[in-house]
């Protein structure tokens, strides 16, 4: 990871296409606004540059704005007085994160950190509320995207306390695949890009026992296992997994 002189080292540009356009409406959050709403938000949109761990904020920073992933991916997560980093997820192009701050205006909850190289859409705080004072009837929208985050991360403690690992990784696999995944080896098979290790911290777990239940999964013709890649073969069984009815 880098040093917090890196912050201040990130490109800036301009040149927002019409595939960072996309980005928008492939997201369940923005596509359901008014086409001008999603207009005014592209204008106002620049573009994040960052090298392979670099960190684009930290946890207790204060907000800028909204992120869009475009290109790479971004790591989201904490780190304990012990040094233990607790990582919450892994965000893929077209996945959008910081509404908590953007709204309340509180610090970052967590650090982001770039996987690869990675490119990053923002949008302004400021520009974004001068947008809801001109245009208050896009709160509801906006609060209706808060309670998605709200129910998912009460649906991850409570995996957390309650499922056994099986389950829990069944279903973290199946939750990437039906939002991050794309096209892998075989064509038409949904691909996640995570390693072993990752898939550890995100489930509190070792690697090696993410290895262990993760060759069981292929040895039962459920998953294929690639270099930092995992192919879903069966999603009906892993949802059984997931469910405990298998």
């Amino acid at each position: 990871m880098t040093d917090d002189s890196t912050v201040n080292q990130l490109t800036v540009s301009a040149g927002v296409t019409e595939r960072h356009v996309e980005l928008l409406h492939r997201n369940r959050w923005f596509r359901g606004l008014p086409a001008d709403a999603i207009s005014e938000m592209v204008g106002m949109a620049r573009l994040r540059r960052l090298e392979d761990g670099q960190r684009l904020h930290a946890q207790g920073d204060l907000p800028d704005g909204l992120y869009g992933v475009s290109t790479g991916a971004m790591r989201i997560s904490s780190t304990g007085a012990d040094g233990r980093e607790a990582l919450l997820t892994i965000l893929s192009p077209g996945n959008w994160f910081g509404e908590i701050s953007l709204f309340d205006g509180l610090p970052r909850t967590h650090d982001a950190h770039a996987m690869g190289p990675t490119e990053v859409l923002v949008i302004p705080r400021r520009e974004f509320h001068q947008l809801l004072e001109r245009r208050p009837e896009l709160y509801p929208h906006f609060m209706r995207l808060l309670c998605l985050r709200l129910r998912h991360s009460f649906s991850m403690l409570e995996d957390s306390a309650l499922l056994p690992l099986p389950a829990r990784l069944a279903k973290r696999l199946l939750m990437h695949a039906q939002q991050y995944s794309e096209p892998g080896p075989g064509g038409d098979r949904l691909s996640i890009q995570l390693s072993q290790e990752t898939l550890g911290l995100m489930l509190n777990s070792s690697r090696q026992s993410i290895n262990r239940l993760l060759k069981q999964f292929e040895q039962a013709g459920w998953v294929q296992i690639h270099y930092s890649q995992i192919s879903i073969l069966d999603e009906a069984a892993l949802t059984r997994v997931a469910t405990g009815s298998l």
